[in-house]
């Protein structure tokens, strides 16, 4: 593995352990919707900011598909994101177990369906993953769009989160259900959140390829 590959692996663990730490922490210590919102929000828009020109900012499988989707990642470095956002997932909800038991025992943060079936559970999670990453291209990818860093990413997370997290957990990335389901143990719903993130990143990224972005910098993707 050469160096370049080696910076770009570990930028995609630490901002997705962040993302896990952080979000997942603020559903265990009770933070209610709004600071659960705003806790996975801030975490991804300032570790893309952090971290954004060293691996892309990536931090979550469903984009990574997404990127390769549209020939923005090679395979071989597509499955290597995908394991490395899964272990910062992982390793961020191992982190977790450092709090008290007793409010783990009451909000562990692994992401289930309330009042709806599987469905409609992937079609939210779909919708919103959709947004998400209609804004990592309009911000990260497009060079015509706004230069917000990773806060115009941030904050349609936190849209997000506050539209359908009482519903799905909105998690909008197979990284963050995975982490804390392997810590905890919890399994229920798994398929959700990793169906209805890719569907709707796929989605968003094709639409974004071929509707929005012009002949030019579609073979500058391809290149």
């Amino acid at each position: 593995m050469d160096r370049d590959l080696g910076r770009k692996l570990i930028a995609e663990f630490i901002g997705t352990f962040a993302l896990i730490f952080m979000g997942v922490g603020a559903v265990i210590v009770g933070s209610g919707i709004v600071g659960v919102a705003l806790a996975h929000g801030l975490a991804i828009a300032l570790m893309v900011t952090a971290l954004g020109h060293i691996s892309g900012g990536v931090f979550n499988p469903a984009i990574s598909i997404a990127l390769w989707a549209t020939r923005r990642l090679p395979t071989a470095i597509a499955i290597l994101y995908i394991v490395a956002q899964l272990a910062g997932g992982a390793a961020g909800a191992a982190a977790l177990l450092s709090f008290p038991a007793a409010l783990r025992d009451v909000a562990n943060g692994v992401p289930n369906l309330n009042g709806i079936d599987f469905g409609a559970g992937v079609l939210i999670e779909a919708i919103l993953t959709f947004f998400l990453v209609i804004a990592v291209f309009g911000n990260a990818i497009d060079t015509r769009g706004p230069r917000l860093g990773g806060f115009g990413i941030g904050l349609v997370i936190t849209m997000d989160i506050l539209a359908g997290g009482r519903l799905t957990g909105a998690a909008m990335n197979p990284a963050r259900a995975f982490g804390p389901e392997l810590i905890f143990g919890d399994w229920s719903n798994a398929l959700v959140y990793w169906i209805g993130p890719i569907i709707g990143a796929v989605l968003a990224a094709l639409v974004y390829h071929y509707i929005f972005l012009d002949d030019e910098q579609r073979s500058q993707a391809a290149a």
